[in-house]
């Protein structure tokens, strides 16, 4: 029997457990799991509160369709039927534009006008911004393929407004980043390949969109559960052997033995086990192996993090201002706002709030404003509340507010993020029998991590020499 200590229940660990569970279960693996949380409960950032009638959800809300592995994930867990996607009759976005809501421009794909009528009308952008824009037909592209920031790219391709007004507060609601230091090979890769195959950010793009509009699409873009993402966690959760969760459990130390892993809780407890996989934050893996290996504990804390807060306001729906014909806004730095981003909830999602009430969720904080994020909650409530009324006319109090706090909750891609994880991997591959894994590496989202449980599963199976077996 091997004995596999899974450190981190985040959606990473689980989907990492779940597999080799699965594994051990159909073909007969004399394997066993020890997935082990500090939390009170597994799921990490994957949290949905359900109270009167409101699907309230703290961390994400959705995952992406385009990145199969979410789906097919609830799929193997016969979630395939809870799913559903985001609302196909108002599904506009909007940027706040001198301190008016302003609808993103119908075409515009990952950043990038596609449609040229609806952009031209558009008020985000000055005729020259526009001009400069159009410049991106004749630039050529970057010859090299070396890394360069999100920020440069967009700037050196469609220019500094398209950056400032559309580009960085989209990229904001994504990566709680800043633009001028996310890494654009971790990030958005298919820009470069764009870059390189058509010589135009903008003539790839419409390449694109003409190829997606072409297919058949059985989901949106965005998908859900129709309880709440927590619904994948839980249902994970109980596909595990009892004996293999080990919730409220806090570890200290990973130590080396002579063909093993000694893992030290801080109850007091030894965990002996064959393999030991890493789903945890890199700041807290750092601190795991900080004896076992300074050097790899010192590049793995170069991974950078910052604190967002997501703040859900619930109103009555009779006398509320504002119609919510969309998915919500962002909104751009130059506009000098306590909020980030705004989801207009009850609207992208309907069945996330009784008919008679509305529920919006608000995004605070992120790089350059984590202090934001850590306000005093009476504060935070009051000036979301005041951005709000400026922003969309609501001076009705919410029935009921719910903050969710992520104290460096966000990895940073930044520039050279590829290069520091490829050296990290090479550092652990010293350390057989040792893997590290999960957001902080090869991407944020719930799909993407689902995918580095299940590869670090694999890798973890062809280590003991099991996949023979199957």
């Amino acid at each position: 029997m091997k004995t596999v200590a899974i450190v981190g229940g985040g959606i990473t660990g689980l989907a990492a457990a779940y597999h080799l569970e699965a594994q051990a279960k159909a073909t007969g693996l004399p394997l066993s799991c020890r997935l082990i949380e500090r939390e009170p409960r597994f799921g990490g950032k994957i949290l949905t509160e359900r109270v009167d009638g409101l699907t309230i959800e703290g961390g994400p809300d959705s995952f992406i369709s385009m990145k199969p592995w979410g789906i097919e994930l609830c799929q193997y867990l016969g979630l395939a039927d809870h799913l559903t996607g985001t609302n196909p009759d108002q599904k506009q976005i909007y940027l706040l534009h001198k301190g008016r809501l302003v609808e993103l421009p119908e075409g515009v794909m990952t950043l990038v006008p596609t449609r040229l009528w609806p952009f031209v009308k558009s008020p985000l952008i000055s005729p020259l911004g526009k001009l400069r824009m159009g410049l991106d037909l004749i630039i050529p592209p970057r010859k090299d393929q070396q890394d360069e920031s999100l920020g440069s790219f967009v700037k050196r391709r469609l220019g500094k407004e398209a950056l400032e007004r559309i580009a960085e507060p989209l990229l904001a609601g994504i990566y709680a980043g800043d633009a001028n230091q996310l890494s654009l090979l971790s990030t958005f890769p298919q820009f470069r390949e764009v870059e390189k195959n058509y010589g135009s950010l903008t003539r790839g793009m419409m390449a694109r969109r003409s190829a997606v509009a072409a297919g058949p699409a059985r989901y949106t873009m965005f998908v859900t559960l129709k309880e709440g993402m927590s619904e994948l966690a839980e249902a994970l959760t109980k596909r595990l052997d009892p004996a293999t969760r080990m919730a409220g459990s806090f570890v200290t130390k990973v130590h080396p033995r002579s063909t093993t892993y000694e893992v030290v809780l801080a109850d007091g407890r030894n965990l002996e086990a064959d393999a030991v996989i890493l789903a945890t934050p890199a700041f807290v893996t750092a601190d795991l192996l900080k004896q076992l290996d300074p050097l790899l504990s010192d590049r793995l804390i170069k991974i950078t993090y910052v604190s967002t807060s997501t703040v859900s306001l619930a109103y009555k729906r009779s006398g509320f201002p504002h119609p919510l014909n969309g998915f919500g806004f962002v909104v751009p730095r130059s506009e000098r706002r306590m909020i980030l981003a705004c989801t207009w909830t009850s609207t992208k999602f309907p069945h996330r709030a009784a008919s008679d009430h509305v529920l919006i969720r608000c995004f605070v904080g992120g790089a350059g404003r984590e202090a934001l994020a850590l306000e005093e909650e009476s504060t935070l409530i009051k000036r979301v509340c005041e951005d709000l009324k400026a922003i969309m006319g609501i001076s009705m109090p919410p029935v009921l507010a719910k903050i969710y706090r992520w104290e460096k909750g966000t990895p940073q891609y930044n520039v050279g993020h590829l290069e520091r994880v490829t050296e990290i991997e090479k550092m652990t591959d010293r350390h057989p029998g040792l893997f590290v894994t999960g957001a902080a590496y090869r991407g944020v989202g719930v799909s993407d991590c689902i995918h580095q449980g299940t590869q670090t599963a694999e890798k973890v199976l062809a280590y003991l020499g099991l996949t023979e077996h199957r």
